[in-house]
């Protein structure tokens, strides 16, 4: 058999659950919440693909779109209605989840699937033009996530309002506007996920809630409070859910991933990154 559509299915899945694993877990460790209405910000941006090209706008516009349109809606929320809930994180991962769940009811009637054609030639081997697109899309974006944290002044002022918000504020750090923007951030992370994973997956209302289900065991695993943990549990859980199946049943698969990342979090509670911190 020949490997390269298998290793090219598992590079694509992969690139994918990083961009809606780094936007879940970057809410995660600034916040100390998670968004469990993370899987449906990815559904609407993939809707947000269907409407567009529906309406007989370019694929390429709607692909650019989602992340905007998504990523203002999370900011909107995050300004109305979860601020309010930090004080009590309980509260405000219920508040996401209500949230959520308006969002997959209002387009649950509406979606539809969008699927694209094309391959690409590799030697005698023909693999899927877009799902290349999708892995050189989520290795720009990854690196301009690494630019804008590592090497810009507001990317040292999120990095100080994840490690010690008070001493942050202290120093004259707006930690609610971070808050905010990174909530926005997160939910266009997410959006940009959908629109980009419509055409690979059917389209419906229950897309989201298997991946964030992985996601947040993603985002465990790798450990919160750094982004790095988030890439290196994402990667983790993405490249087994993708290989596993080629092997063994799917479901079979995904408890297998599980019971690997439950032990690993039951022994290893700071999560994979910190193997190589110790």
């Amino acid at each position: 058999m020949n490997p390269i559509p298998f290793v090219f299915d598992v590079v694509a899945f992969t690139a994918i659950f990083l961009l809606i694993v780094v936007g879940l877990g970057v809410i995660a460790s600034m916040m100390g919440i998670f968004n469990f209405a993370h899987g449906e910000f990815l559904l609407l941006g993939g809707y947000i693909v269907y409407w567009a090209q529906s309406h007989g706008l370019p694929a390429w516009f709607a692909m650019a779109a989602a992340p905007l349109v998504v990523g203002s809606l999370g900011l909107v929320l995050e300004r109305v209605v979860i601020r309010h809930l930090y004080p009590s994180p309980v509260s405000a991962m219920l508040g996401t989840y209500a949230i959520g769940m308006v969002l997959r009811e209002t387009v649950r009637v509406l979606l539809v699937m969008a699927p694209f054609s094309g391959s690409l030639q590799i030697g005698d081997v023909a693999v899927s033009k877009w799902r290349a697109i999708l892995v050189a899309v989520t290795i720009a974006v990854l690196f301009g996530c690494y630019l804008l944290v590592a090497r810009t002044s507001l990317g040292l002022r999120v990095r100080a309002s994840l490690e010690n918000p008070s001493l942050a504020r202290a120093s004259g750090v707006s930690t609610s506007g971070i808050y905010a923007g990174t909530f926005g951030f997160g939910a266009a992370l997410a959006g940009l996920a959908g629109a980009l994973i419509v055409p690979i997956y059917p389209l419906n209302a229950d897309l989201g809630v298997a991946f964030l289900i992985k996601s947040f065991l993603a985002v465990m695993l790798g450990g919160m409070g750094t982004l790095e943990g988030s890439l290196v549990g994402a990667a983790f859980v993405g490249a087994s859910s993708a290989a596993l199946p080629w092997a063994i049943n799917a479901v079979v698969a995904d408890m297998l991933v599980f019971l690997i990342a439950i032990a690993i979090v039951k022994y290893r509670p700071q999560g994979l990154v910190s193997f190589w911190r110790n």
